[in-house]
């Protein structure tokens, strides 16, 4: 631990300030009866996008996903400009169907593999360019687990109207080179299927990914913000330094981690890694001085005692300056986003 000199963040209180989805909230319409996650990004052109995983409309189950006859959609995608943050999440617009609905803004995989779904992990604005990380889902296993094909990139250069799957930046979910380090409830999988952008530092864009499931370490990488795009660009950290061999990637946050997001607070003058922790059934926040550790023990944000059945844990990026943190949650009864604040000293 030497050299870690991060204060101490305590948790004085959790509140949840409102419903984004669902009949509750005041979003309620454009055939959003029912979704989740809630991955907030800042679009760099004056607001905040959101998006959302497996959406479903009238003749929902009322718990959980599906069926899938009821106007399922692998992800939409909605954008707010709100800033009193205490009054909840409005959302200004979804992108949007012919008929008015909330449309899938990602299609599926083309190429003929098994596919599931298509589910955002994360999202990032570089140089008028919006990226959004996805990863194509196999098959769910056991709560908590699932397979993923192959976790990628696609981007949008009209603020997220409408998108483009890279065809490059494609990172397979090849077992065989991790089979190693990764236990077998973890998929034995490439530790990149789902990512955080940490944001730009000292002039490249940093990263978290974990493999596919919710019991994975955290690992980190680097790329140019020119380079997204170009797999061979990224460099991996190894606990020594930098590599461009990502099997050589050591972890920087300690397993389990799910539904990542991390960005620096300002306020604090430290990173914020803010996670489900399946184990614990809590989303937690750990805390850093730099990117590559030691990160602190996490410390529970919301609970599942009181929230039961919750997933996610994604912060608004622009509460990065306050004593707090604004991110969204999920429940999976009822299978709705909602929005919290913790209070932090």
């Amino acid at each position: 631990m030497r050299g870690y000199r991060a204060r101490m963040v305590r948790v004085t209180g959790t509140a949840r300030l409102a419903a984004i989805t669902g009949a509750e909230s005041r979003n309620a319409g454009s055939g959003v009866v029912a979704t989740d996650l809630g991955i907030l990004w800042d679009d760099g052109r004056g607001g905040v996008l959101a998006a959302f995983g497996d959406t479903y409309g009238e003749r929902w189950g009322g718990s959980g996903a599906g069926p899938k006859h009821a106007d399922w959609r692998c992800n939409v995608l909605a954008r707010s400009t709100g800033t009193d943050l205490d009054s909840g999440l409005d959302l200004d617009w979804v992108v949007r169907r012919e008929d008015g609905g909330a449309a899938q803004f990602l299609p599926g995989d083309r190429t003929g593999v098994r596919e599931h779904t298509v589910i955002p992990t994360a999202g990032i604005a570089v140089g008028g360019r919006n990226h959004l990380h996805y990863m194509s889902v196999r098959r769910w296993g056991v709560p908590g687990s699932w397979h993923t094909n192959y976790g990628a990139l696609a981007y949008s250069d009209d603020g997220g109207r409408s998108w483009t799957k890279s065809e490059s930046a494609v990172w397979r979910n090849d077992r065989q080179p991790f089979l190693r380090r990764f236990r077998r409830r973890d998929q034995g999988g490439h530790p990149f299927q789902q990512l955080a952008f940490a944001g730009v530092v000292d002039g490249r864009v940093h990263l978290l990914g974990t493999p596919s499931g919710r019991f994975g370490a955290g690992h980190l990488a680097r790329v140019g913000p020119d380079d997204l795009l170009d797999p061979a660009a990224y460099e991996y950290w190894t606990a020594r330094g930098w590599t461009a061999d990502e099997r050589e990637a050591l972890p920087v946050l300690a397993a389990p981690v799910a539904e990542l997001s991390v960005q620096f607070n300002t306020h604090f003058g430290q990173w914020f890694a803010v996670h489900l922790d399946e184990r614990r059934a809590a989303i937690v926040l750990r805390t850093a001085d730099r990117l590559t550790g030691p990160w602190s023990a996490g410390r529970v944000l919301a609970a599942g005692s009181r929230f039961p059945a919750l997933y996610g844990g994604f912060q608004h990026p622009w509460a990065a300056d306050r004593p707090a943190v604004y991110f969204t949650m999920t429940q999976w009864r009822p299978y709705n986003v909602s929005f919290l604040r913790a209070d932090l000293e």
